[in-house]
């Protein structure tokens, strides 16, 4: 019965150590090859269509320049204000764009 334990321990370690073996060759170079392809992937595939995403965007921002305003309808529901906010004079939102945003009365600016 010792000897069974002894021959099981002794076969354990030796799978142990050849697959550790096999993990240190494998993470100190093994995948170099996969490792190149992906950066070449990434500078002549990635790259290049992040570009071309760029140009696209910035085109299309450059044709639709000029935003229109839209009208003023002050519907019960909307801009309500139950008290004023922390920062300024309390009506505006923290990100406010006067040309988009209107306040509770109206656009600023339109008398």
């Amino acid at each position: 019965m010792a000897a069974l334990g002894r021959t099981a321990r002794l076969l354990l370690r030796s799978s142990l150590t050849q697959a550790q073996r096999q993990l240190s060759a494998t993470a100190h170079g093994g995948h170099s090859g996969l490792a190149a392809k992906w950066r070449m992937l990434s500078f002549l595939i990635a790259l290049p269509g992040v570009g071309v995403c760029m140009l696209n965007m910035y085109l299309k921002q450059q044709q639709h320049h000029t935003h229109e305003r839209p009208e003023f309808v002050p519907y019960a529901h909307l801009r309500i204000r139950t008290k004023p906010f922390p920062w300024g004079d309390g009506k505006k939102t923290l990100f406010h764009n006067p040309h988009l945003n209107a306040l509770p009365d109206g656009y600023e600016g339109d008398e």
